[in-house]
């Protein structure tokens, strides 16, 4: 099925965000430390939002689950990482592993085995991987590569979370699980960072610091949850979620454009390597389908 114009940029425009968002994140990471400028972005992606949309016909439980899988454990340890780990553009590819972790754990809840071509995207995508740790250096950590991946799997936990949720309003159910996402990552950076560098941060944030926050809660949560959703609710998912591949591109090409990280050829290769494997794992079954129908 193609996509119109206008929908096929719409859906650009929200991959566009989600990967160029990496740049923001390091940006406020200058002003903020990472636990309270995680905390921040979902009181903003909760308030005021919760008071406009209804809260999804699903129980609390499934709602603090997702909200502590994806606020905490995925934007939490992602934030930690980006501090001084990771570079954004690798922890824009590297964090898309949740694709594969979301696959092996659907599959060990439903008992179905992992077929070839998914064995076969998930060896590129971990040589991919390997390609990253084998090359660790003042940019990127193993620990940051380490602590990515385990975000990538808190944000494949939450997955498996919000599928149990059913045909819900996926933008309402992101904002209403986002009150169980903040009061964890405010108490913990309390803990770990202290009430004196959270008042100091907050004190003296300036316009471009407070509008990082903005950007993550408003503009890739809002806008980017509820485009998407919109898209997904008009076209067939095998049509609209291809284009998630492009997320690492625009972050790691927006990341060399603008805070210079540099693209060595093992850097690319890797990259491919993990795309491919995202590819291969995506697509093979409608182009299967395609080819046995022909």
């Amino acid at each position: 099925m193609t996509l119109p114009l206008r929908h096929f940029l719409l859906a650009l425009s929200v991959v566009a965000i989600w990967g160029s968002n990496f740049v923001v994140i390091r940006w406020g990471l200058n002003a903020f430390p990472p636990l309270l400028f995680a905390a921040l972005r979902f009181t903003f992606a909760a308030i005021p939002a919760i008071f406009l949309l209804p809260k999804p016909k699903i129980g609390w439980r499934n709602l603090a689950a997702y909200g502590g899988f994806v606020g905490v454990g995925q934007f939490g340890l992602l934030y930690l990482a980006m501090r001084s780990e990771i570079s954004p553009g690798l922890a824009s590819l590297v964090i898309q592993t949740q694709v594969f972790f979301t696959l092996l754990l659907a599959m060990r809840m439903s008992g179905e085995r992992v077929q070839g071509f998914q064995w076969l995207a998930l060896a590129m995508a971990a040589g991919g991987i390997g390609i990253i740790a084998s090359h660790a250096d003042g940019s990127t950590t193993v620990l940051g590569l380490a602590m990515v991946l385990v975000a990538a799997f808190s944000w494949s936990s939450g997955n498996i979370v919000g599928k149990r949720a059913g045909a819900v309003n996926m933008l309402a159910y992101v904002v209403w699980s986002s009150v169980f996402a903040a009061p964890p990552l405010f108490a913990l950076s309390l803990v770990v960072e202290g009430p004196q560098q959270m008042g100091d941060a907050l004190r003296h944030a300036g316009p471009g610091a407070w509008a990082a926050v903005l950007w993550q809660s408003a503009g890739n949560t809002i806008f980017g949850y509820g485009a998407w959703s919109w898209l997904l609710s008009r076209h067939p998912a095998a049509t609209i979620v291809p284009m998630a591949l492009l997320v690492p591109v625009f972050g790691m090409s927006c990341s060399a454009l603008l805070l210079g990280e540099g693209l060595p050829a093992w850097k690319l290769v890797a990259a491919a390597m993990v795309m491919s494997g995202l590819a291969v794992n995506l697509l093979w079954p409608r182009l299967r389908g395609v080819l046995k129908a022909a």
